[in-house]
């Protein structure tokens, strides 16, 4: 694969991505994928999706799992409702992020994400052990079937999720970066977070946000790419230092506006293009 082959954000029928026409139509090698519903994961689909993505001459290179009763709304909302920190979802959520770990190796995918959610700041809470607990057994499942797990940044700062990992104790999880997460969360500098923990990521995401008024405590705002704090050329120029060579993966989260999202997102193709040229 080229270096920093570009990528989208794609779903089938749930979340957040565009539509699978959508990458045709920009011409892009690369596909991160929304885990589609429970119904449609099936050997079948799995095969006549593969299909597609062979015609189209597109490579999955992650599938994403997100959970019924997620909701970004705000900051406490993230906290009570996402990934497998609560406590009343977790048992039901760890069995679905199995079966599409299981539905990702029917793809041939060596790639599972996910925003594990709110993980607590001090490691004496017993949610603590409990969220390592589990994390653990998800990870052992994934490995079973050849895939690493890669955590979304965003809820974490930087040095959080760096002793998370460490103390998690497997060899097959790693860290998706989205450099715009950090700032609508007011989690940390982007750059600086990316140089922290450069050594764990092995998948990015392509977002631009900009900062609070008072951040951690209000959502930034999710932009256009180039149109935000992140910095695109600093942060490419950053993961060129750092030697990551994958898929730069467009996501631009406003799946209400499909024209407006198309439109953004080949903009953000040709942002990229230019600065791939440039950096080389």
């Amino acid at each position: 694969m080229e270096k920093w082959p570009i990528g989208v954000f794609t779903s089938v029928d749930a979340g957040l991505g565009v539509k699978l026409e959508v990458a045709q139509e920009l011409n892009v090698p690369t596909i991160q994928l929304h885990a589609p519903a429970k119904e449609t994961r099936t050997a079948e689909n799995a095969q006549a999706f593969l299909g597609r993505l062979d015609s189209l001459g597109i490579q999955l290179t992650c599938v994403f799992c997100g959970f019924e009763g997620e909701s970004y709304a705000d900051i406490p909302t993230v906290s009570k409702t996402v990934g497998l920190v609560p406590p009343e979802t977790r048992a039901a959520r760890t069995q679905e992020l199995k079966e599409i770990a299981d539905f990702a190796k029917l793809l041939g995918c060596h790639c599972v994400g996910l925003h594990l959610g709110f993980i607590p700041h001090d490691a004496s809470d017993p949610l603590y052990e409990q969220v390592l607990t589990v994390t653990r057994e998800v990870l052992d499942h994934c490995k079973a079937n050849g895939q690493d797990l890669h955590l979304e940044t965003g809820q974490e700062s930087a040095d959080g999720l760096l002793q998370f990992v460490s103390d998690v104790e497997r060899d097959n999880l790693f860290v998706n970066f989205d450099p715009a997460n950090m700032i609508l969360y007011g989690t940390g500098e982007p750059i600086a977070a990316l140089k922290k923990i450069g050594s764990l990521v092995h998948s990015v995401h392509c977002k631009d946000g900009t900062w609070a008024d008072k951040p951690g405590e209000e959502w930034g705002a999710e932009v256009p790419l180039g149109a935000g704090a992140v910095g695109m050329e600093t942060y490419l120029r950053t993961l060129d230092d750092l030697g990551y060579v994958g898929p730069l993966t467009i996501e631009r989260e406003i799946a209400s506006e499909p024209e407006r999202q198309k439109e953004e997102i080949g903009q953000a193709v040709q942002l990229l293009r230019e600065l791939k040229a440039k950096i080389g």
